[in-house]
């Protein structure tokens, strides 16, 4: 098997700190090389930061919108400063917009749209959560034209909104939901993707995978991922995972 890359774990998260190594073991076992980390609050930008040391992981620093009650005014600050003091860092994020939490979209939208100036200043990639709001998400990438592109997280959307997202300079991220049976329009999307169109990626320790509800999700499913795409294409696992990996290894520049 083409060794795989988990473009999106959150393997800082302390779900993993009673046996962080024995799941980064478990992933190396079935093919698994390297590893990108996103941020998601400023209070977790150290535990990632320490992880970037290692040569299988790959950094990102973010504000996610899921935690708007933990983000400070000085924040924003405080992101500019890391990126500049850590030239390691492969992207900007895990930022974006979780249209679900109707009371703070306001305020995600400014903090997104500072975040996204951040990456075009610095010609970064961005990572981005996307939960509801493809269309008007698109719309904003479309306004800034970043110039490193990105990368659509946990993509759940329609062939459409697949190719909206390409033809803005992204890929998307094929997670634990193209395992389900019921996303028959996810599935359509995936079987109409370029072979450079997207990552395989778990976003552990959530997302699990069908027939792993309730459980711990972590970077060793890629694997079952990167099958569940390959059937969906009609192509073989080692193709999925060498597009797929040179793909992340181009977008993060791994």
């Amino acid at each position: 098997m083409h060794p795989l890359i988990d473009a999106h774990c959150h393997l800082d998260f302390p779900d993993f700190d009673a046996d962080r190594e024995a799941v980064v073991e478990r992933a190396r076992a079935v093919g698994v090389s390297h590893f990108v980390v996103p941020g998601t609050t400023r209070e977790r930008w150290p535990d990632v930061l320490a992880l970037g040391k290692r040569d299988d992981v790959g950094v990102c620093l973010g504000l996610h919108p899921y935690f708007m009650d933990q983000h400070g005014e000085q924040d924003l600050a405080a992101l500019e400063t890391a990126l500049d003091e850590h030239p390691e860092v492969v992207a900007v994020g895990e930022c974006g917009i979780d249209a679900r939490f109707a009371d703070t979209l306001e305020a995600q939208w400014r903090l997104f749209d500072a975040q996204l100036r951040l990456a075009r200043d610095r010609r970064l990639p961005v990572v981005i959560h996307c939960v509801r709001a493809n269309d008007r998400v698109a719309r904003r990438l479309r306004q800034l034209a970043l110039p490193a592109g990105g990368l659509i997280h946990a993509f759940a959307g329609s062939p459409e909104q697949a190719t909206a997202f390409l033809e803005l300079g992204f890929v998307v991220g094929l997670g634990g939901a193209v395992t389900f049976d019921r996303a028959q329009r996810l599935r359509r999307a995936v079987a109409a993707l370029p072979d450079e169109g997207y990552v395989l990626e778990t976003d552990s320790p959530d997302m699990p995978l069908a027939g792993h509800r309730g459980e711990r999700n972590e970077p060793a499913r890629v694997a079952e991922v990167c099958r569940a795409v390959a059937e969906l294409r009609g192509q073989s696992p080692q193709a999925v995972a060498a597009a797929s990996s040179a793909t992340a290894r181009r977008l993060f520049g791994l």
